[in-house]
């Protein structure tokens, strides 16, 4: 039976992210003891612990058919694989930074200056898009040390919280790429690793899903339940269960995370009382 064959990072913030994502699909495998190569025990999956910056080249070279990395390794690789899932999870920026110093007047300050980075190529793609001529210094590592030891003007590096840019006297000036994690797979998978590779999409999404939504309960009166229904956005129409109290009843629906504290305070006045709001565990659609 094939068998899907996916590399993670094997150390990292991204790679215990994606470990509790394939988990929290129902993807039982053992994890641990410094293991390069794991078989899930449940789903026909085998899981290859690699550095993030060779997933892209094993997966072109059919080592691996797919693969978790982040959007900037994905695009700076250059190779012949795509995405076919955004994640939503490490979100981080590409950025430009000048010592903090610096009266930075626009992006033209870089003509004929240099940039120190580990990401050349979208650096330069982002340069040339702009008609800016720098001088690309490739370093990789403790890119923010370039200016102060006189290698470049300023750095292109990733950035999350920005305090380690501001621990080396640096500030952040033009951002050039927002990532997260992404789903890479090779363009040529077989008919067999196809259907499992749907199989793992549509895991993967009823999961986001499901983060990205919660369950509500509440009770009203029945005169009130139409203005309410207005207001509560769902999935379609909600579910309305009558309470042993005459006159009142139960509705059930399902709203986006992020709208719900902007419209709390409209349920309540609408009458809405006993409003529950539950972590939905797998969404299917």
């Amino acid at each position: 039976m094939s068998k899907l064959k996916i590399a993670l990072q094997k150390s990292g913030r991204l790679s215990e992210k994606s470990i509790v994502l394939l988990e929290e699909c129902g993807i039982r495998f053992p994890n641990g003891g410094g293991k390069l190569i794991t078989k899930s025990s449940n789903f026909p999956i085998e899981i290859l612990f690699l550095r993030d910056d060779d997933i892209p080249q094993y997966i072109e070279q059919h080592v691996a058919d797919i693969g978790i990395v982040g959007e900037n390794v994905f695009l700076e690789s250059r190779k012949n694989i795509s995405i076919v899932e955004k994640l939503g999870f490490s979100a981080c920026r590409l950025s430009i930074a000048v010592p903090k110093e610096i009266n930075y007047t626009g992006l033209s300050f870089f003509n004929n200056k240099r940039i120190a980075t580990s990401y050349p190529n979208i650096l330069s793609d982002y340069l040339r898009n702009n008609n800016i001529d720098s001088t690309i210094e490739v370093i990789s590592g403790s890119v923010e040390i370039a200016p102060g030891i006189g290698l470049a003007d300023g750095i292109c590096d990733i950035v999350s919280s920005g305090s380690t840019l501001l621990s080396n006297g640096l500030k952040e000036v033009e951002n050039v790429l927002n990532s997260q994690a992404v789903l890479v797979a090779n363009q040529n998978l077989d008919g067999d690793k196809q259907i499992i590779l749907d199989k793992l999409l549509f895991r993967l999404r009823s999961v986001r899903k499901a983060k990205e939504n919660k369950y509500i309960l509440l009770n009203a009166p029945n005169d009130k339940l139409e203005k309410i229904i207005q207001i509560l956005p769902g999935m379609n129409s909600p579910t309305i269960l009558p309470l042993a109290k005459e006159g009142w009843s139960s509705l059930h629906s399902v709203i986006s995370d992020d709208k719900f504290w902007d419209i709390i305070d409209e349920l309540k006045e609408a009458g809405a009382e006993g409003i529950l709001v539950v972590q939905i565990e797998k969404m299917i659609l």
